[in-house]
């Protein structure tokens, strides 16, 4: 693949503007500052620097960001900034979204990739990819509320009770709940169904995945589809 449709793919501009950075020697692979737009390189598992900075050449690109509250996982946010403002330029230029959603309040764990199928897969309700929460409650939570959850309960669109795939009380006010689905709200919703309400919502697991360690509220990482 040529060193501009290289770039062009990654999200680095048009390919006037890629072969341009090449030109001025903004592009170094294997410690080489390369400055010819048409050198051909092989992009599986190549890793080049643009400034200074190092990318891996990644045909679908699949990030974990460590959501902070205040941002909107929207492509047109409404009222707050959008979680792709915490995205380098490339990143927002490919066109990554969101797999699923978390509320502006919510914090920790979300996915975002380009990869249309690799969305569906990770959503799609017959999958039942779990998703761990933990939830700070207003009030204390007895067990009868945690058995209530695991066995389901009823929520005002559905007829149908709602389970937690697991629901473990760390402290009396915090509770690690489980989820394989995505309904709108759910996690407050369930436990309000129960008498309770959360104060502060954070995601921690999707799939095997959990937030690395060190990597702080607003900061994102590249991750693989099999980590998942």
């Amino acid at each position: 693949m040529q060193l501009q449709q290289l770039l062009f793919s990654q999200g680095f501009g048009t390919r006037h503007e890629c072969a341009g950075m090449a030109v001025h020697g903004q592009v170094t692979i294997q410690g080489r500052v390369c400055t010819d737009p048409y050198e051909e390189f092989e992009p599986e598992g190549l890793v080049f620097e643009v400034d200074g900075q190092a990318w891996p050449y990644c045909d679908k690109a699949l990030v974990l960001l460590h959501k902070p509250t205040g941002y909107e996982c929207s492509l047109k946010p409404k009222h707050h900034p959008s979680v792709l403002s915490l995205l380098p330029g490339p990143l927002r230029v490919r066109g990554l979204q969101p797999v699923g959603r978390l509320d502006e309040d919510t914090t920790g764990l979300l996915l975002l990739t380009d990869d249309g199928a690799l969305i569906h897969r990770l959503t799609h309700p017959k999958r039942k990819v779990p998703k761990i929460y933990e939830a700070t409650l207003k009030h204390p939570m007895d067990e009868a509320a945690r058995q209530q959850l695991l066995s389901g309960v009823v929520l005002n669109d559905d007829p149908e009770p709602i389970q937690a795939q697991g629901a473990e009380l760390i402290e009396p006010t915090l509770l690690r709940l489980t989820l394989t689905g995505g309904r709108y709200h759910q996690v407050k919703r369930m436990v309000a169904a129960v008498g309770n309400r959360v104060e502060a919502l954070h995601r921690s697991g999707f799939g095997r995945q959990t937030i690395p360690d060190g990597l702080a509220p607003g900061q994102w990482c590249w991750i693989q589809p099999s980590d998942l």
